[in-house]
């Protein structure tokens, strides 16, 4: 029988005892952002929680591991232009995550894993997450979950790099998640830039992802496909899985 492993679903008396067995917590970071016009404003949010669930799902025979709701808010201000972004400012962000955090330590779990969905935290969560290791004297790690399985990824995408930004590798997994979510009809009706939002020449500065794209998309989502999304989420449950487990990440 597999083991139940959302913290929703288990009982105060199962959590206990969870924290008597030190176990692992996954907290998922998402986003709630325009996402193109083919793609929900949930992506972020929903595919952080869903490889968060299938990581825990592939560990929990070896590892006491249970995974928290998403935080489904974080930091997209880039994307407000667009509409449908809902976004926090860093010191909210850093509140509820310490909030979080702080009463997830209070239970007694002294190992607290904050994984990310959306690029717009990966910076924000580094800070937060050393932080809350010195405030809380728990380890509390912090990991974006399509930089763990990067090797995986590039793998199985034919024509980008890496997530960006509703393209082939986001596409591709709402598809073969969510397919009733996606509006496949317009994909095929604009021409997004296949690169953006990264440093240049070595300068990082804020800019709003207007000034990249006029669709708010990133990527090539005329090349996503429900398969390679099946691939994908199973790359990163399993990458996170194998990381997740390693027990020199927990090691003081």
């Amino acid at each position: 029988m597999q083991k139940e492993t959302a913290w929703c679903n288990l009982k105060a008396s199962e959590l206990r005892q969870l924290a008597t067995e030190n176990a692992i917590v996954v907290v998922p970071i998402g986003s709630i952002e325009q996402h193109g016009p083919h793609l929900p404003v949930q992506v972020d949010a929903l595919l952080a929680g869903e490889v968060c669930r299938r990581a825990a799902e592939y560990m929990a025979d070896s590892v006491p591991v249970t995974v928290t709701p998403t935080i489904w808010s974080g930091l997209a201000e880039h994307h407000m232009s667009f509409g449908g972004t809902l976004t926090l400012d860093f010191d909210t962000f850093r509140s509820v995550i310490r909030c979080i955090c702080r009463s997830i330590q209070q239970h007694g779990f002294m190992r607290i894993a904050l994984i990310n969905g959306h690029g717009g935290n990966i910076a924000a969560l580094t800070v937060i997450s050393a932080e809350l290791t010195l405030e809380l004297n728990a380890t509390v790690a912090c990991a974006t979950y399509w930089h763990v399985a990067e090797k995986e990824f590039n793998n199985i995408l034919e024509a980008q790099q890496t997530v960006r930004h509703a393209g082939e590798a986001e596409t591709s997994m709402l598809l073969a998640l969510r397919p009733d979510l996606v509006d496949q009809q317009v994909i095929g009706t604009f021409e997004p830039p296949t690169d953006g939002l990264g440093a240049e020449n070595g300068v990082y500065r804020w800019r709003p992802i207007k000034d990249w794209s006029d669709s708010g998309v990133i990527g090539v989502p005329a090349a996503a496909t429900a398969e390679k999304g099946v691939q994908l989420l199973e790359a990163a449950g399993k990458a996170l899985a194998t990381q997740l487990a390693n027990s020199t990440i927990w090691r003081d």
